[in-house]
């Protein structure tokens, strides 16, 4: 992709390492990019930085990389300590809070919730096969116990 198109569709033009990795075309193969979620307008955000909680020690107590956004029209707040990178967090961040916003606002009708509910269901599907083998198995080892008992009593 050329520097000049780059400049024509995303507003910049970056370094020649940069336009080597081609970034856009790496995302779009990503199965939520695929999914319309809303635009976030950086106005409605109120960004904090805490210190993160859980295992790390050191590292996770002394640094503030735990980002806190607030989407101030609907109160939806969103906590991000997934790695020890701010920036990381703060996109990890926006991406969690912009799902969320779509299951907000198209309620039942969410991509999201969908694709949820069929992964759900799969799983459920998936787990009735598994123990009606595993009953069959049951059954199969009893009749063989039953049939070895019955082949036991006659030879005496």
């Amino acid at each position: 992709m050329s520097s000049l198109l780059l400049r024509i569709l995303y507003g910049f033009s970056p370094p020649l390492h940069r336009q080597l990795f081609k970034w856009p075309f790496v995302l779009a193969a990503g199965k939520k990019d695929l999914i319309d979620l809303p635009v976030l307008n950086e106005e409605d955000l109120e960004e904090q930085f805490v210190r993160g909680s859980g295992p790390g020690g050191q590292a996770t107590n002394k640094t503030s990389n735990c980002v806190v956004l607030k989407h101030t029209p609907t109160g939806i707040v969103v906590k991000c300590h997934q790695t020890r990178s701010v920036t990381h967090n703060r996109k990890l961040a926006r991406d969690i809070l912009r799902e969320k916003l779509e299951v907000e606002y198209k309620g039942e009708e969410s991509e999201l919730l969908r694709r949820q509910n069929e992964s759900i269901q799969r799983k459920q599907v998936k787990r009735r096969k598994v123990n009606e083998n595993i009953e069959k198995k049951r059954r199969f080892k009893e009749t063989l116990n039953a049939e070895d008992f019955g082949f036991k009593s006659q030879e005496p």
